[in-house]
């Protein structure tokens, strides 16, 4: 992460160094340490504001276009419409945000937003709103999303630099789950109270926030990065960077497999709500709020992590698939409703790991292309496996999804944490410690070295 102009950057990882040997002496963070910066405080606290404001409009709008239309598929066209831009031309987004200067372009697409809830907000309060508008608006969001997400994601590191950025991920990640617990229920009250419209207006109110916070920020305090200079291929020279390195690739491929099949909740736990603990809305929505509990905690936890470790996302990914193997399999209500929590909290050590290994192992001059490549597997990873999933769930019933969501889950960390340990010179080990296996990661040098321990 560079500095400034000339200055050293954090170079990618030596495959070798894929799965490293157990963290023996990393340093630990403070859980709210990058905190202490005032530029990420000021972006952090913008964004616990905008984050409740915008999970209020996000179940204003899907209440209102059901009650509009009286069609799930037609909240399921608003919600594809939404991610549809980012799985267009997020590469697109991830090139434009790597020319331009991040503050400003945030400043921008942080505008856009407010006004498109704005305008929502003036048709509804007016009563002139009809589902198209709405179509259009979720839209107009999506393009605004994909310049806002890589440039807010590679902003992180110009706040904290490359010493905090852990940290400021993972509190990121629990400012917005912390948001998901208290913006619906916002919602929920201002629209039975005194409707939806004015979840929209205070949406569009709550970017005052961030863009306080961006204007009120020290330009002289960022650990700014060299701008990628405007050319020809760019998109395709960030697709051959990413190509290129074990330690990009393969996580960006484990996130899409678990992203498409395995993180598709609104079908699954709204199936188990409804037709196998036969408990309608209440349950579902007691689903949701414990795994957001989770997710809080998964971030938090992260926070204190000194590193990101490629050996923690293969086993989080491996423990979140297993959790939904043993979920489908729950015959007691109370009893997938306590794995939430820890679902939640390993979904999110994958989320955050993943961040942060990726923006960590990349040049600073690729990072915005290389996040817009990863929030496009991952957010749009969702809406294309929505329907296969569904159709399993349908077909076979909710357990069977599930199951097969998770499945597929632990099969592709299974098998990318194999490949990684390959390209990284590690095999694995099996000895005996005290009357018990070992089972880890060495390097092959040092396979013939291991004796077994009476």
């Amino acid at each position: 992460m560079s500095t400034g102009s000339g200055a050293a950057s954090a170079p990618a990882p030596d495959p070798h160094d894929t799965l490293p040997a157990p963290e023996t002496s990393a340093r630990r963070a403070s859980m709210f340490s990058s905190l202490r910066i005032r530029n990420y405080r000021l972006f952090f606290v913008g964004q616990v504001v905008s984050n409740i404001g915008t999970w209020m409009q996000r179940i204003a709008q899907d209440w209102l276009v059901l009650s509009l239309t009286g069609s799930s598929a037609a909240v399921g066209i608003t919600t594809a419409l939404q991610f549809l831009p980012m799985l267009l031309f997020g590469l697109y987004g991830g090139v434009l945000v790597d020319r331009m200067r991040k503050r400003p372009t945030l400043l921008v697409t942080q505008i856009a937003m407010a006004l498109t809830s704005l305008a929502l907000a003036a048709l509804t309060l007016t009563g002139r709103v009809e589902v198209w508008h709405i179509y259009v608006a979720a839209f107009a969001l999506g393009l605004a999303t994909v310049v806002d997400n890589p440039a807010r994601q590679s902003f992180v590191s110009e706040l904290v630099g490359p010493g905090q950025l852990q940290n400021a991920v993972s509190l990121n990640s629990a400012n917005f789950q912390s948001a998901r617990l208290v913006g619906p229920a916002v919602a929920g009250l201002l629209i039975t109270g005194v409707g939806t419209g004015w979840a929209f207006l205070l949406n569009g109110l709550s970017f005052v926030a961030p863009l306080a916070g961006l204007m009120m920020m020290r330009a002289r305090e960022l650990h700014t990065v060299e701008r990628a200079p405007r050319g020809k291929g760019q998109l395709r020279e960030g697709l051959h960077y990413v190509a290129g390195r074990p330690e990009l690739i393969w996580p960006i491929v484990l996130v899409g497999f678990i992203g498409t099949f395995a993180f598709n909740f609104p079908v699954y736990l709204s199936a188990f709500a409804d037709d196998v603990f036969h408990g309608g809305a209440g349950v579902y929505s007691m689903f949701n709020t414990l795994m957001a509990v989770g997710s809080v905690s998964g971030a938090l936890l992260a926070a204190r992590r000194g590193t990101a470790r490629l050996r923690l996302l293969i086993l989080a990914a491996m423990a979140f698939g297993g959790l939904e193997i043993l979920a489908a399999a729950t015959p007691r209500l109370w009893m997938f409703a306590l794995l939430m929590v820890p679902l939640g909290l390993f979904s999110m050590t994958v989320n955050v790991t993943t961040n942060t290994s990726l923006q960590m192992a990349t040049d600073p001059a690729m990072r915005g292309r290389v996040m817009a490549l990863y929030m496009m597997v991952f957010l749009g990873g969702s809406p294309v496996g929505a329907p296969i999933v569904g159709w399993i769930t349908d077909t076979y019933g909710a357990r069977v999804g599930f199951a097969a969501g998770g499945a597929v889950a632990v099969a592709a960390a299974a098998v990318i944490g194999l490949i990684l340990a390959r390209v990284g010179g590690l095999r694995l080990s099996v000895v005996w410690h005290r009357g018990h296996p070992r089972v880890r990661f060495v390097p092959r040098e040092r396979q013939e070295a291991l004796a077994p321990v009476a």
